[in-house]
């Protein structure tokens, strides 16, 4: 077939990008999380944390008006969040009995 001068060219498709099998980041990819991944990662209502994020109180990143949180910022909020277990207390209050 020979090429027509009035036909314009036509590009190849542009070649697939890799797709790994894992599924996995690379550790130097960061990934972002929106604020549903994250609320079901931490398994807590999405709104609380919104209104958190919103009023600066948890760590957090916004990118232009989107709020999405990294693995850093998670991290921080669980370790923020965390009590050390309490042991039983020694004592145990004991009422006074009823008169009678």
């Amino acid at each position: 077939m020979r090429d027509n001068p009035h036909r314009p060219r036509r590009r190849p498709p542009p070649s697939p990008t890799p797709v790994r099998a894992t599924g996995h980041h690379d550790e130097q990819e960061p990934r972002l999380y929106t604020p549903a991944e994250a609320a079901a990662l931490l398994r807590i209502p999405e709104s609380w944390l919104r209104r958190r994020a919103g009023r600066r109180l948890i760590p957090c990143t916004f990118l232009g008006k989107h709020l999405r949180f990294s693995a850093a910022d998670l991290a921080a909020l669980i370790a923020a969040s965390a009590e050390p277990a309490t042991g039983r207390r020694t004592h145990r209050r004991r009422h006074p009995p009823a008169p009678t």
